[in-house]
């Protein structure tokens, strides 16, 4: 007897409950936005946060709402963009094609390192280590923590620094915004011309530090025919909406720290110097 009424008692707290529930649901039920899903199935779903929004669904509920432009979405590129435009039966500017760019080229045949470095092996905690354990406190550490965040793996570590595959880059800029030295950066898919240094040293001693450093000579900038190039801060410096792609001034750097490059799109070959 006393099994059947514990029973009873857990069964009618069941059912109290449950219509509780039901009538929270109803009343205090959030209306979807019927538009914001239809862009939501449209996203890649990388949750990369390129678009500036905490991830796909706060971007889709922003597009719908009005308050966010259907062309943010990195990863989805012109086909999303396309088909958001649709969705919100507006003209949708194409999104700009950035890859993402690691200015770093202070391989272990360039650099030397001045210390051993034995803790957390991430570049953030190697870099409040004296800002690093490298003769280049401005280079890349390293450690992998792009590689860590990369939605589509395509960074890997090649002789102590950070390599990106642009075949497989989505250009969300995950890695620009986890880099502690802020060597990586994302640049126009169609550069042909890239600095690959990030030291803003003196000359003499930039050049001490990595044996493929810039060494704020000017001489790309004086040989630009387009004003394109200054230096600043004793680091050579791209404008690439005045660049006209001539590369005159990767002839005339005496360091060889400016490079022409060739960034294929995805699924084709990685980006190599030419």
């Amino acid at each position: 007897m006393n099994i059947l009424i514990a029973f009873l008692i857990v069964l009618a707290i069941a059912v109290v409950l449950g219509i509780l529930l039901l009538l929270f649901s109803h009343f205090f039920m959030v209306a979807v936005n019927p538009k914001a899903e239809e862009v939501r199935a449209c996203l890649p779903g990388v949750n990369c946060g390129a678009c500036g929004y905490k991830g796909c669904d706060d971007y889709a509920s922003a597009v719908a709402e009005g308050t966010a432009k259907p062309n943010l979405c990195i990863p989805g590129a012109k086909d999303v963009a396309d088909q958001i435009g649709a969705i919100m039966g507006i003209e949708v500017e194409p999104p700009k094609n950035n890859v993402a760019f690691n200015a770093c080229n202070g391989h272990c045949n360039a650099t030397t390192k001045t210390a051993e470095y034995d803790g957390i092996q991430t570049c953030y905690a190697a870099s409040m280590l004296y800002g690093g354990t490298g003769s280049c406190r401005f280079g890349c550490l390293g450690y992998g923590d792009c590689a860590a965040v990369c939605p589509t793996d395509a960074i890997c570590m090649s002789n102590g620094i950070a390599r990106i595959d642009a075949s497989h880059c989505i250009g969300c800029g995950l890695c620009a915004r986890t880099c502690p030295k802020g060597v990586i950066t994302l640049i126009p898919q169609d550069t042909k011309t890239v600095v690959f240094c990030s030291n803003t040293q003196k000359g003499a001693d930039a050049r001490k530090a990595c044996k493929n450093a810039c060494i704020g000579c000017k001489k790309c900038e004086k040989a630009c025919p387009n004003g394109a190039i200054t230096v600043q801060n004793n680091l050579a410096v791209i404008d690439y909406e005045k660049c006209g792609d001539c590369g005159i001034c990767v002839k005339e750097c005496p360091t060889g720290c400016l490079k022409t490059v060739s960034f294929p799109r995805r699924a084709e070959d990685t980006a190599i110097a030419e």
